[in-house]
């Protein structure tokens, strides 16, 4: 096994086990937080030109079943976690062998996941937006721009798989580039298309699909060619068994975490599709707002889950607790400012996808209920990415499971069988958000999170 000292790292990487803990998670954020900024571009200037372009309708359709993108890709993003959380262990302990294992199996995974995920979403959007109660009128609109969206889904996940390798070994630079270009690109064509052509959805969703493969094809042409510890050479490129068991120990907690969330989210979206198309539409431009909102606290997560897995793969515990206490501290605080921001504006930037005065009443309202507890929302997501950097994802899986899944449906069914509402159904985020964070604090003060890679290493030598 390559000895962490003599590590040589290539360009982009970066070993967080040395150096000041506040730089290196700083500057690996940075590049992250730009990179979802440019990545949330995507959906959102799908969003704002077709609302400008197309109508309130065509907008509705858009952001009609958000969600159901969000459920049936978020099972493959943690599993994508899962082995970011492998490789930044192997790496942080100098087992170059184990990150190259560990590299092409999930390379592998991701590229049986995109094609399964393609056929589902190709053939089972009409069942799946007849579920979400979307509005009939809307309908065709959203199943043609949902089926054209899917058929890119390999693109979408293998840039999430090849900026999850990259990001495990320090580098969220080149992603970033990547990224900046293809968002440019697939803003030019959504006004080419949508604007100047006057093609009606799809043809926002082809746009998408074009900028994603070109992402993930250069990502995956890097990692070919100057991978450095996560190259990729094609003739490896299969499933590791002793990988896969990691990956999958990692990584499927983390998925159902994810897909209960978005199963809730779901639940959600369709009783407030029962208020017909002017909340749907307010509902999505207010999901594509959030997203920008959550990007610090997305990039916080990273960055956390990177350096706790490096620090302990090297048996930096301290340093692992400096860095995750930052890193929870700067997701709070930048999560609050963004809130108190929307808080203000919010009908200002809900008007910018569509300036009918029911759509943006609904928007502000919902905007003003949520914005001003995202430092909960961003308290729960970083103390969960702590826990997954120390490979103890069944944790948040749990705590997400039963207050963001069980808890928010059951929420929801009373207040609409008795009260009918939709405020009310605006409340199930914060409240939810609320208990979710009392619990991990004090999972995360009273724990003993830090050992965990060293308690599985004991059982292991034991069998």
């Amino acid at each position: 096994m390559e000895n962490t000292e003599t590590r040589r790292l290539s360009r982009g990487e970066t070993d967080m086990t040395k150096g000041s803990v506040y730089s290196h998670i700083i500057r690996f954020a940075l590049p992250v937080l730009l990179s979802m900024v440019f990545q949330q571009l995507y959906n959102t200037a799908d969003s704002l030109i077709v609302g400008q372009f197309l109508g309130t309708e065509a907008l509705a359709a858009v952001g009609s079943s958000g969600t159901i993108i969000f459920m049936m890709i978020s099972f493959f993003e943690g599993m994508f976690m899962g082995a970011g959380v492998l490789i930044s262990r192997r790496y942080g302990e100098g087992d170059l062998e184990g990150v190259s294992r560990a590299v092409h199996t999930n390379v592998a995974i991701g590229l049986i996941s995109g094609a399964v995920l393609t056929l589902i979403g190709v053939f089972f959007t009409p069942t799946l937006l007849r579920w979400m109660n979307v509005d009939p009128d809307v309908m065709p609109r959203a199943v043609d721009y949902f089926r054209c969206f899917f058929t890119g889904s390999l693109g979408m996940v293998m840039y999430n798989v090849c900026r999850g390798m990259m990001a495990a070994v320090g580098d969220s630079r080149h992603p970033l580039y990547y990224l900046i270009f293809s968002s440019l690109l697939n803003i030019a064509l959504d006004m080419l298309f949508v604007g100047a052509l006057g093609w009606d959805v799809w043809a926002a969703a082809v746009a998408t699909v074009i900028s994603q493969v070109l992402s993930a094809a250069l990502c995956f042409i890097r990692l070919t060619r100057r991978g450095g510890a996560v190259k990729i050479y094609i003739r490896r490129i299969r499933i590791h068994a002793e990988s896969l068991k990691k990956i999958l120990k990692y990584g499927v907690p983390s998925g159902i975490q994810n897909s209960v969330i978005g199963l809730a989210n779901v639940i959600v979206q369709s009783q407030i599709n029962t208020f017909k198309k002017m909340a749907m539409a307010a509902f999505g431009a207010h999901a594509k707002i959030e997203g920008f909102a959550f990007m610090p606290i997305n990039s916080c997560c990273f960055a956390i889950t990177t350096f706790v897995g490096q620090n302990l793969g090297a048996g930096e515990y301290e340093r692992a607790k400096k860095g995750a206490r930052f890193g929870i501290l700067s997701g709070m605080v930048m999560a609050e400012m963004i809130g108190a921001i929307y808080f203000i504006f919010a009908p200002t930037l809900i008007s910018a996808f569509d300036t009918t005065p029911a759509v943006v009443d609904f928007g502000t309202q919902q905007a003003q209920i949520e914005a001003l507890f995202y430092c909960l929302l961003a308290l729960s997501h970083t103390v969960a990415s702590v826990c997954r950097g120390a490979g103890k994802a069944f944790v948040p899986m749990m705590v997400m499971l039963s207050v963001w899944c069980v808890f928010r449906v059951i929420y929801i069914y009373f207040v609409m069988h008795f009260f009918g509402t939709i405020n009310l159904i605006y409340w199930a985020y914060p409240i939810t958000w609320s208990i979710s964070s009392v619990i991990y604090v004090i999972y995360y003060l009273k724990s003993d999170w830090v050992h965990g890679f060293e308690k599985e290493k004991l059982r292991e030598a034991v069998a």
